[in-house]
């Protein structure tokens, strides 16, 4: 079967097709906290008529939730005090694309306003907005790749949530990684969402089986920071939609179970304006340049109090044990994936891996601190510490923080945060942590009542 190539969409274009009737619905979202799409599926003519000029609404609320869309208190935006109002939601049309998984559906990103057009600045696309700014100012652009692994299951996403997520059936038996036979079992779905991302406008590169039991991965070519990230929600979205339209079921969270977790690994080189590449240099015995390394610099003395950003939740800590390809040790090596950071390729294809943060990620936050902790490492002239060889897991240190709670208190603590972002978004996400533990404290788990049921 060949699948033909989507037709460029555009503005001009998407109104041909409302007016022709081939497209119905426009999906109108944003980005909330948690790396998750929010929004609305408007009506084709509607989104024509009114929205593509003036925008659309949603409550404020969107912005300080938990996971489970709970309201809490304690966000300086939106409260019950405040009456809950609503924030603009204002398309931006460079994101416009196919939905090929729905029929009649396109869909549109948004940066989120206040009525008054000022922009939410706690909004995490325009967190990463503000740095590719800082960094446009300094004559160079980020270039990023982001790779989300994910587990699949037999079982679909209602029959999982009924089971308590117990005695689920894995789509592999064993481990699969770079396995072309444990690729195939599982293809039907991996193709069908190859070729929708590929309609929808991603660049599609690869599928490939990881060490979990049912574990995969799709890789898509880098391009510029906010693109890459947008494109990144579109397709982690997307891919649990096709799974559930299949009767399966997918999951990005960072640790399942005991095996493996669900990595996303963020690549990210900084270029000139011009292409140039500012960050490599061929006579250094690693192919770095002065600035490359001032910017592996940044990295290296920012992550402690970053690491709220790369690993959001109580979950995303369990995945940093030794010898399961998830760093322990703040260290760079080069193409050596036991530390944090993993210096790959030379020359055009050179850029530094940063393997802190795993599937749970908000690719918008995550990118934004890398790009202002290079920032950091560049304007400061850093000096880089010597590259690391061997096993990093046997390096103490300095570690990668190992609690929610300790990342929470280094962010909140940060001068260079609230130098580089706001106490605004200092303390936006400084209260997304603490809601997180507030959440974890007062739950009771499995393992609780295995340990203390009969025997305490």
């Amino acid at each position: 079967m060949t699948t033909p190539k989507p037709v460029p969409l555009d503005a001009p274009t998407l109104l041909a097709e409302i007016d022709e009737g081939i497209v119905d619905t426009v999906v109108v979202g944003f980005t909330d906290m948690q790396g998750r799409l929010q929004g609305k599926r408007i009506h084709g003519t509607h989104f024509a008529e009114e929205v593509l000029g003036h925008g659309t609404e949603g409550c404020n609320y969107l912005l300080a939730v938990d996971i489970d869309m709970n309201t809490v208190s304690g966000y300086a935006m939106s409260s019950w005090d405040s009456g809950y109002g609503d924030m603009d939601l204002k398309p931006d049309l460079a994101t416009l694309h196919r939905i090929p998984w729905m029929e009649g559906a396109v869909g549109v990103l948004c940066d989120v306003q206040w009525p008054d057009h000022s922009p939410v600045v706690a909004s995490p696309r325009q967190i990463l907005r503000r740095q590719v700014d800082r960094l446009a100012e300094q004559g160079m652009v980020a270039m990023c790749g982001t790779e989300l692994e994910f587990i699949v299951f037999l079982d679909s996403f209602e029959e999982a949530w009924e089971s308590g997520y117990r005695d689920l059936t894995p789509a592999n038996q064993y481990n699969i990684d770079y396995s072309i036979l444990g690729g195939a079992r599982v293809e039907p779905l991996l193709r069908r969402i190859r070729l929708a991302m590929a309609g929808a406008g991603l660049q599609v590169e690869s599928a490939k089986g990881e060490c979990n039991l049912g574990q995969h991965e799709i890789a898509f070519r880098y391009t510029d920071a906010l693109t890459t990230c947008d494109r990144h929600v579109i397709y982690k979205n997307g891919s649990k939609e096709i799974a559930a339209q299949e009767g399966m079921s997918l999951t990005f969270m960072a640790k399942y179970n005991e095996r493996e977790g669900n990595s996303c690994h963020i690549h990210l080189s900084f270029r000139g304006q011009d292409g140039s590449m500012v960050m490599a240099d061929d006579a250094d015995p690693q192919g770095l340049s002065a600035l490359g390394r001032a910017f592996i610099a940044g990295q290296l003395a920012h992550m402690e109090e970053l690491t709220l950003l790369f690993a959001p939740t109580i979950n995303s800590y369990k995945r940093y044990v030794e010898g399961s390809f998830a760093p322990t040790a703040l260290r760079w090596g080069r193409d050596n994936r036991t530390c944090a950071l993993r210096l790959v390729g030379r020359g055009p294809s050179l850029r530094v891996e940063n393997r802190v943060p795993g599937g749970d990620v908000n690719p918008y936050l995550a990118v934004a601190g890398i790009i202002a902790a290079g920032l950091d490492g560049i304007e400061r002239d850093l000096p880089l510490e010597p590259i690391f060889t061997g096993n990093a897991y046997a390096d103490t240190s300095r570690r990668v923080p190992d609690s929610l709670a300790k990342a929470v208190d280094l962010w909140s603590s940060s001068e260079w945060v609230r130098e580089t972002f706001g106490e605004e978004v200092q303390a936006h996400y400084a209260r997304m942590g603490q809601v997180e533990l507030e959440a974890f404290g007062r739950a009771v788990t499995d393992w609780e009542r295995y340990r203390g049921f009969e025997r305490l």
